[in-house]
């Protein structure tokens, strides 16, 4: 049984947002917030506060990142139990997985966990390695949903016989 184009959609769609709102906050959001004195005219808030605002920010992406592995997992799952199967979208749903589910249920509560010890951590070679971890967890949950998107698009566009 196919999944109906509707659905198919919607799904791509809930891709290309999340893709979307992750590039935003990485591209523009984290600039601008690290970056603070440059648009209020003075240093009102230390680096720690610009990093909890941060933090909240992508403590709030963790929701659209669960909720798109759920529904990465039931769309590509059912496809993979249909035998509707490709090798480039099994390895990027994978990866989105694995990656999502790090950035949200390990990288970000340990950084706000940290965080709520107050500043000098954020400045221990602890934060600044699991801070990086999470950077390049996200870069790899970024590029593989580009990926999924990417060969569902195609797959859609151009079906085998």
């Amino acid at each position: 049984m196919q999944i109906p184009k509707t659905l198919t959609v919607i799904y791509l769609i809930i891709l290309g947002i999340t893709l979307g709102a992750g590039l935003y906050a990485g591209v523009v959001v984290a600039p601008v917030t690290f970056h603070s004195e440059l648009y209020l005219g003075s240093e009102i808030l230390s680096r720690f506060q610009e990093g909890l605002i941060m933090s909240e920010n992508f403590a709030r992406l963790g929701y659209l990142v669960t909720f798109t592995v759920l529904i990465v997992t039931l769309y590509e799952g059912y496809k993979y139990k249909m035998f509707q199967r490709d090798t480039t979208v099994s390895i990027a749903a994978f990866l989105v997985l694995t990656s999502g589910l790090l950035y949200a249920h390990y990288y970000i509560p340990q950084i706000l966990e940290m965080q709520k010890e107050g500043e000098s951590i954020t400045t221990s070679s602890t934060f600044e390695n699991l801070h990086y971890a999470s950077e390049l967890d996200f870069k790899l949950f970024a590029l593989s949903l580009l990926v999924l998107l990417g060969r569902n698009l195609y797959l859609n566009l151009h079906p085998r016989t």
